[in-house]
């Protein structure tokens, strides 16, 4: 059997090696480069349509939700009736400065900004926590506007803690019903009491 030798000398065979390994590495290099970009470029449409969601999300808030209400609740649904009130009514004067909506009670000098989570036309949905001595109320509120009133529902979570631990959790639904004392409020937490709160 005929065997054919081929040689390529030392210097030949480094350069071809040396050829492949800079091939590999420019293509390894490129590679990163379009995959860097393209995640910078993710991050950046991310990051910009949360800003855009956080802005107009108020921003559908429509003209009708701002100025005084009065506002009439009465529980539906309760794991604690002798903690919260069968019915309440309350002064909601809600307004908006800049991005920001408050919330406030002109009897009980309560007020705080809360959180919009949704806007359907004229369905609004939004929320707060406060915390009141060693209690945290969460309420989650969401009403339907019509012209000068709405209806919905507002549901509360009443904890109380002990050393920043909770040790009980109480909850309840309260139907609302909502009618304008007068129009937008200028400027602008929910001062709602509907739990009864132990003095002392």
């Amino acid at each position: 059997m005929l065997r054919i030798w081929v040689w390529i000398s030392p210097v030949k065979f480094m350069f071809q090696i040396k050829k492949i390994f800079l091939i590999a590495l420019l293509l390894i290099t490129c590679s990163l480069a379009v995959c860097m970009s393209q995640c910078y470029a993710d991050g950046m449409n991310s990051e910009t349509y949360i800003l855009k969601t956080g802005i107009s999300i108020v921003d559908q808030v429509p003209d009708s939700f701002y100025g005084m209400w009065r506002v009439t609740a009465r529980l539906a649904d309760t794991s604690s009736p002798q903690t919260f009130k069968p019915t309440s009514v309350d002064l909601w004067n809600l307004s908006r400065a800049g991005d920001v909506i408050n919330l406030s009670n002109p009897f009980t000098g309560a007020s705080a900004s809360i959180t919009v989570s949704s806007v359907n036309n004229n369905i609004i949905r939004f929320s707060k926590t406060g915390n009141y001595d060693n209690k945290r109320l969460t309420d989650t509120v969401e009403i339907k506007l019509d012209g000068e009133r709405f209806t919905g529902v507002n549901g509360f979570t009443l904890e109380t803690l002990s050393g920043g631990v909770v040790i009980k959790k109480e909850t309840a639904v309260y139907h609302l019903k909502g009618e304008r004392i007068s129009g937008s409020a200028q400027a602008g937490n929910l001062g709602l009491c509907y739990y009864r709160r132990k003095k002392g």
